[in-house]
């Protein structure tokens, strides 16, 4: 992307350069080449993928030298910038990648680079990017979910180890997860945001447990996870104690990193084509009735109106100014537009959405189904999609930031 010309007031070049374009064209050749048709297979028809989809998928990526995408050379990442970034996660999603776990690589390996000591990096960020460690976070709590400062789980020193008991909730992946980042307050004496550490815990530790919670689509990506007497050694102790609200922050700000989901918002909205040509209704295909047409539409005009909105924060970060409230506004109306898709998905299957059996499609069931395949996954994925309105900072919250620091509420 070129660099805005402030000889010429706001304008702003969105179009992508020459080297922009052939590194895209290079990413696309490498996944053509590279992506297991089985794993592309899961990802265009929405079957679930499994822990080792995704690790094999690192270790892929890994061995090209593409493991870090977002990490600079010093440790090992590929040192792009923000445009190619996102060229890379949008090639990724349209040709039915899996998405790049983000626990480890996007969310604690950033901490680790900037609050971490030599020996955490050392020990810690290579074999994320090898994809032989799973995290999960540890940030959640009964009563302590957008308010994370009212967090309770307690840590206290005794020697040479904190002695970490508590309670998280809504722990994604944790019953994958090798290690997880985690906030526990050691100071319950201090103001709530003062008094907080960020630890991290094996979790193979004696006095975790990791019990499931089902989503509405009867999926387990979500976990209840119990500490009771776990001990963690002070050296797994990320920057100084009591200061982990800082590094709690650090974190959320990459985890809302690419939140709009452009790639996946659009490979699902050409699935959400091919499905509305398949199905008919009054003797033609659906995505030829006109008022199903203009549905369709809309939600891809919104969606290109998001891209742009998009490019024009890359642009800005192209030119090292910080995204603000925008990356609030991508956040609500990413989430928002891929709901939709889903929504309109199964109303273009309508009764053929009904009937649908998680376990037996996670089992690999490959016997009789009176489904065509692009009608058996669409409604479990409608209902996972609720979650986006709330992971990664509620959009309530969103909007809230949006008030105050845009329009001065």
């Amino acid at each position: 992307m070129q660099p805005a010309d402030r000889s010429e007031g706001m304008t702003m070049d969105l179009d992508f350069t020459a080297e922009e374009r052939a590194f895209r064209a290079e990413v696309r050749s490498f996944l053509r080449d590279h992506l297991p048709a089985a794993v592309r297979h899961k990802v265009l028809n929405g079957i679930c993928l499994e822990r080792e989809d995704y690790l094999a998928w690192q270790r892929v990526l890994h061995a090209r030298g593409w493991g870090g995408p977002s990490w600079p050379v010093a440790f090992g990442g590929t040192g792009w910038g923000p445009v190619r970034q996102y060229l890379f996660d949008d090639a990724c999603a349209e040709a039915g990648a899996p998405r790049l776990v983000p626990f480890g690589l996007k969310m604690v390996a950033p901490v680790l680079m900037a609050f971490g000591s030599a020996a955490q990096q050392q020990r810690f960020l290579p074999p994320i990017l090898a994809g032989e460690a799973w995290w999960c976070q540890g940030y959640s709590e009964p009563g302590a979910g957008s308010d994370l400062a009212a967090l309770r789980t307690r840590a206290v020193r005794d020697g040479e180890h904190y002695v970490v008991n508590g309670q998280k909730t809504w722990t994604t992946f944790a019953h994958y997860a090798d290690w997880m980042f985690c906030l526990v307050r050691t100071d319950p004496a201090a103001k709530p945001q003062r008094g907080i550490s960020f630890l991290l815990i094996d979790m193979s530790s004696p006095g975790i447990r990791v019990r499931p919670i089902r989503t509405l689509d009867g999926a387990h990506e979500v976990n209840e996870v119990w500490l009771e007497g776990v001990r963690v050694p002070v050296a797994n102790l990320v920057g100084e104690e009591n200061r982990g609200w800082t590094y709690a922050k650090f974190l959320l700000g990459h985890e809302r990193s690419n939140i709009a989901g452009i790639g996946i918002a659009r490979r699902e909205l050409a699935r959400l084509k091919r499905i509305a040509r398949s199905e008919t209704g009054d003797g033609r295909p659906l995505l030829e009735a006109p008022l199903f047409a203009a549905r369709v539409a809309r939600v891809e005009i919104e969606l290109m109106a998001l891209e742009i909105t998009n490019l024009r924060v890359l642009s800005a970060e192209a030119e090292q100014r910080a995204p603000g409230v925008e990356a609030s506004i991508l956040k609500i109306r990413g989430s928002e537009i891929q709901q939709e898709i889903f929504a309109l998905m199964t109303e273009a299957l309508g009764l053929q959405a009904l009937p649908y059996d998680r376990e037996a499609m996670a089992a690999g069931y490959a016997g009789d189904c009176p489904l065509p395949v692009h009608a058996r996954t669409p409604t479990s994925q409608y209902l996972n999609m609720r979650k986006l309105s709330i992971y990664g900072g509620s959009n309530e919250i969103q909007r809230n930031i949006i008030a105050r620091s845009m329009l001065g509420l």
